[in-house]
């Protein structure tokens, strides 16, 4: 019971985030004005294209796990384990390129069968014209296929009332560290 109490405080902390660390914050009578303009308003269509850095091992891992399946139950699929994440997001694979934002929140193991994850991730952007603004994705991954679908599920700033499709392929992963660099490509409809 306390682990499902963990891992739901983790949940609601990850999905805060997206609050918390956005700049660019409205004020509920502003997000009103926002609304009332919208019947004039049209949809538009935004495509991304970022990498994901999973750094799990060294001095400052930014993936980190959090619960384990308990009684000492073990699948090969690592069935039950939770990590938590604030990767980085850069403009190309080199962990060293141009920053354009983080993912925070949580991954999960859901899968008894392959290595599927359940991604429960807010992209934070932090430059450009989306400073302050996130995309969240809430979806299924399963991290052995080569291309991946997840989907967006909403949005904050440049990007409220976001709906849309993440594309992930994996585009290095060390087998002795665990740790992965994951391209993806988004397309969103907002307004």
């Amino acid at each position: 019971m306390a682990k499902l109490a963990l891992m739901l405080s983790c949940l609601f902390l990850g999905m805060a985030v997206l609050v918390v660390h956005s700049t660019n914050i409205q004020g509920p009578k502003e997000i009103d004005e926002w609304f009332k303009t919208l019947n004039n308003s049209k949809e538009k269509l935004t495509r991304l294209h970022f990498y994901f850095h999973d750094a799990i091992s060294g001095k400052n891992p930014t993936a980190v796990k959090i619960t384990e399946p308990a009684d000492g139950f073990r699948s090969p699929t690592s069935f039950g384990q939770v990590n938590m994440i604030d990767n980085l997001l850069t403009e190309g694979p080199e962990p060293d390129s141009k920053p354009v934002g983080r993912a925070q929140g949580l991954y999960a193991y859901a899968s008894m069968e392959e290595f599927a994850l359940l991604m429960v991730i807010n992209f934070v952007f932090t430059g450009g014209d989306y400073n302050g603004s996130s995309l969240a994705v809430l979806g299924r991954n399963p991290v052995r296929h080569q291309l991946r679908e997840m989907p967006i599920i909403g949005g904050t700033g440049v990007f409220r009332l976001a709906r849309g499709s993440a594309t992930a392929r994996t585009y290095s992963f060390e087998l002795e560290s665990l740790d992965a660099i994951v391209e993806y490509d988004i397309a969103a409809i907002h307004y």
